[in-house]
């Protein structure tokens, strides 16, 4: 994730690595390019008049206009709610690891230095095998029905995190029947045993469920057509001032699509996905503190 000062104006002029116009360069040439084509065709090589019915698509245009616009403000709010969607689950797992270690710190006895080092490792250790879980991609495509030649030993048995919860709750358990803990504490911990695989569970939700193919790819196309189609009504009016005009319009409309795409998945490697690398050592050190 990109660390930045929302009142530094100065960010407008530099191009980081998820800069939309890096990547939409070759195509904004190439949409420029095009619209010169269209001008020089019908102004200077058909001569069309100004009342040429080609000129109707501006009405069209305007008409469209609000229509994709309320489908990107739509798109982009549905990818911001799943990117903060996964940041509030992580900050879940965050608070939960402590919780956790807090409680091991003080119900288990400060002499039994055993348990508690296996605490101190396996609480942060979740976190980083649900990191690694999130970055596969066989996760991501767990709930597909169609094979993926790709992932050629796909194996739905093998769930690091569910191991690693279980391994804490089989201690716990332990702990109460040595007598080491009391019923009511082993009670007070059950909350945060369980909302580990609930945090777990809820990524991946967000993880193997992408937004409906079928909305994508017509937003996709919707902003194709409405650019191919820009500048023949506009050639009439704005000559080659056309060029950067079409050429601008479509950078702001791909790029919110790509935005919306970069931050729909957030447990990705992207620039803008989240810092779950980041996230997992501060709960490392946080129970390392917790739990001397």
């Amino acid at each position: 994730m990109i660390n930045y000062n929302n009142r530094n104006w100065l960010n407008l002029f530099q191009l980081k690595k998820a800069d939309t116009f890096r990547r939409l360069a070759p195509v904004i040439i190439a949409v420029g390019i095009y619209s010169a084509v269209v001008v020089f065709v019908e102004t200077d090589w058909l001569h069309l008049p100004d009342t040429s019915p080609v000129k109707q698509f501006t009405m069209l245009h305007t008409l469209l206009g609000f229509v994709i616009s309320m489908l990107l403000v739509f798109r982009t709010n549905t990818a911001y709610d799943r990117w903060w969607e996964g940041r509030k689950l992580w900050g879940s797992l965050i608070n939960n690891s402590r919780n956790l270690a807090i409680k091991v710190d003080a119900f288990v006895p400060a002499g039994d230095a055993a348990n508690r080092a296996f605490f101190r490792k396996i609480i942060p250790l979740f976190a980083r095998a649900m990191r690694k879980h999130l970055l596969a991609e066989a996760t991501r495509l767990e709930l597909d029905t169609e094979p993926h030649p790709e992932i050629p030993n796909f194996d739905h048995t093998k769930h690091l995190p569910v191991q690693i919860a279980g391994a804490i709750t089989n201690r716990v358990q332990r702990l109460y029947k040595d007598g080491l803990i009391s019923g009511e504490q082993l009670f007070f911990m059950n909350a945060e045993l369980q909302s580990f695989l609930d945090v777990c569970g809820a990524c991946e939700r967000i993880k193997n469920t992408p937004i409906p193919y079928s909305y994508s790819s017509f937003i996709k196309k919707f902003i194709f057509v409405y650019t191919i189609t820009l500048p023949l009504g506009l050639a009439f009016s704005l000559h080659y001032l056309l060029v950067p005009v079409v050429g601008f319009v479509f950078y702001v409309l791909a790029s919110l699509e790509l935005i919306a795409e970069e931050i729909e998945d957030p447990f990705g490697s992207d620039a803008n996905d989240l810092p779950m690398d980041r996230m997992a050592e501060t709960i490392r050190k946080n129970v390392e503190d917790i739990i001397a």
